[in-house]
């Protein structure tokens, strides 16, 4: 049952019926339940709750409000609606366009919109006017984008490499007896980030071409090294000369050959044919 929060109105209460009939307009036929109470939403205006039996929507509720006039004795229908509840199946949270491309959705040949505000870049940098300062920027600091990456930009990058599969919380880093700082085959990177990350430009190695963290590490280290088992000696092989295997061969009849036995026919043919010789009579 509904719990009501103010006082109830009997008039509006008693109008189960009247709230009942409003949802045979509008309802799909079979879809109205049992009726599960009246709310009291203010002075003299209350909603009346039922049940929605159909399978599409388990856990929604139909709401039927009703109001009176002041003094009055009969109650008027305001609205109905279909409403979820607490367990009510939902569709999901909308997501605008513009956001629904995830990482790893972009393949080849697309492009992203340009962002004007985005949150992970800022103004690079900008001439200054003064050709000394200007070189020392380009030159040296290895600028001239027009935008590049903020502070937050930087912070959201590192949390997403440190806490991925080439951090120190992975499996792979988890295993290996050494950690990348002390690799021969890692890169440090340039920049702000140079304190956490490097590429890892070992072809052996799961991570290679990626940025992994100073404390990852992985069973290709340069510098580890497993034992050696000791090569087992084989003997020579040993061919059996005298040793002979019978394989078993299906014999098959070859069927004539058609241009032979309409030859064959033909000449039993013409033997056939061909009167016989009378007898040399030798009596005389």
């Amino acid at each position: 049952m509904i719990a009501t929060t103010t006082k109830q109105d009997a008039v509006l209460a008693a109008a189960v019926d009247l709230a009942r009939g409003a949802l045979d307009g509008i309802a799909e036929p079979g879809t109205v339940g049992e009726h599960l109470g009246v709310e009291a939403l203010g002075e003299r205006l209350a909603m009346h709750w039922f049940a929605c039996t159909s399978p599409g929507y388990r856990g929604w509720r139909w709401g039927v409000s009703v109001a009176r006039v002041p003094r009055g004795k009969v109650a008027t229908v305001c609205e109905t609606n279909l409403l979820p509840g607490s367990d009510a199946v939902l569709a999901p949270e909308w997501v605008p366009y513009a956001d629904r491309l995830a990482p790893g959705d972009l393949g080849a040949g697309d492009v992203l919109p340009y962002r004007l505000d985005d949150p992970n870049l800022e103004a690079g940098f900008e001439a200054t006017g003064d050709e000394d300062v200007d070189r020392v920027a380009l030159d040296e600091l290895g600028l001239g984008r027009k935008r590049v990456l903020s502070a937050e930009g930087r912070e959201t990058a590192a949390m997403r490499w440190y806490e991925g599969e080439n951090g120190p919380t992975s499996e792979v880093a988890q295993k290996a007896s050494e950690r990348c700082s002390s690799c021969g085959y890692f890169v440090p990177m340039a920049g702000a980030l140079r304190a956490v990350f490097g590429v890892c430009a070992n072809e052996w190695s799961p991570s290679d071409g990626r940025v992994v963290s100073l404390d990852h590490g992985c069973g290709a280290h340069s510098e580890t090294d497993e034992d050696h088992p000791a090569p087992v000696p084989v003997g020579d092989p040993v061919i059996d000369e005298l040793a002979v295997d019978l394989e078993p061969v299906e014999r098959t009849t070859p069927e004539p050959d058609a241009s032979t036995t309409d030859a064959s026919t033909d000449d039993a043919s013409t033997d056939d044919d061909t009167p016989d010789a009378p007898a040399t009579d030798q009596r005389g």
